[in-house]
């Protein structure tokens, strides 16, 4: 293998975490998105720059083939599985921490997408606010602007329902 796909296989369980957040822990699209991420590094190793950042290159790819399947998702009508839909319709008893954990992924989930995708890479992902920036294409101060307004967002409506209260963990 080369030196390539060494350091590219070091990113792929961090690149599967983002792509399952975004897919609302769709785990069989979010494999999908990643394979199609993949391919097209691996396709485009040449245009990599060496002494770059190769997880923030990793992570705008993603993010790119993400945005262009949405896009062309769009166009197409949606089909449900009634078998799928009444499974998830009877739901066990959880713990309390299952629960308050749900509460917190509903939360993050309700997000307008542009901050739940900052808060995904900064919060599960650890990337740097510059990191995200060039990722996503905008400042550095609207990525600062949208973690704030995520987290406040999390914060009122976990408060408002009752919910396990926020704290800080960096």
């Amino acid at each position: 293998m080369s030196k390539f796909g060494v350091d590219l296989e070091v990113h792929i369980a961090s690149l599967r975490r983002y792509a399952r957040a975004l897919l609302r822990n769709n785990r069989a699209d979010a494999e999908d998105l990643v394979q199609e991420a993949l391919t097209r590094a691996v396709a485009r190793s040449d245009s990599f720059q060496a002494g770059t950042n190769l997880r923030a290159w990793l992570f705008t790819i993603l993010h790119n083939v993400h945005v262009n399947q949405v896009r062309s998702k769009a166009a197409r009508p949606v089909e449900v599985d009634v078998d799928d839909v009444e499974s998830k319709l009877v739901t066990p008893a959880r713990q309390e921490e299952r629960v308050e954990l749900r509460e917190m992924m509903r939360a993050v989930d309700e997000l307008p997408e542009e901050q739940r995708k900052v808060l995904l890479l900064v919060a599960l992902e650890g990337l740097k606010y510059d990191e995200v920036a060039e990722m996503l294409g905008v400042p550095i101060g609207t990525v600062m602007s949208r973690l704030s307004r995520a987290r406040e967002a999390i914060r009122t409506k976990l408060a408002n329902e009752g919910g396990v209260a926020l704290r800080r963990v960096k």
